[in-house]
């Protein structure tokens, strides 16, 4: 028999895919899907405008507004986040886009009075990650920074 050889970058992709945190972003996109023409496509095809490689983001000018469908991925990503936040905490979480016409900007993320989360925004013209596991990597790193400032601050988190 033939055994059909399986690329790392493949498994690496399957792996990413089925991270909790890509999960949420899969289910959050879904979500937005009122008419169901998303129903039949896989979760790959559906994360595939998050993918950016390095030749594609040195074609994309960064002058000028940021395109729409770009935003709305920064926004989903981000939703993304906040919702896993919730999801290993317990509390609710919530982020806080401050993007200028130009692209750049700040997201703070809050759990009660406790700024969980505060990232610099930069070069949203050029949002994107290279492969799955970039951006399931990015996310998670993300929640997880946030549930340690949780874990850290409890009291101020539950206030």
């Amino acid at each position: 028999m033939f055994e059909v050889a399986i690329s790392p970058a493949v498994n690496d992709d399957e792996a990413a895919l089925a991270s909790p945190f890509v999960k949420c972003l899969v289910r959050l996109i879904r979500a937005q899907d009122s008419h169901g023409s998303w129903d039949g496509k896989a979760d790959a095809e559906l994360l595939a405008d998050f993918i950016v490689s390095k030749e594609q983001r040195r074609t994309i000018p960064i002058i000028g507004d940021p395109d729409p469908d770009v935003l709305w991925r920064l926004d989903k990503f981000y939703t993304a986040v906040a919702l896993a936040i919730e999801e290993r905490s317990g509390l609710m979480a919530s982020p806080m886009i401050e993007m200028s016409h130009e692209g750049f900007g700040r997201v703070l993320f809050t759990a009660g009075r406790l700024v969980v989360l505060s990232k610099t925004v930069r070069d949203v013209h050029r949002f994107g990650f290279e492969t799955f596991c970039k951006l399931a990597a990015a996310g998670t790193k993300l929640v997880d920074d946030a549930i340690a400032a949780i874990d850290a601050y409890p009291e101020v988190a539950r206030a």
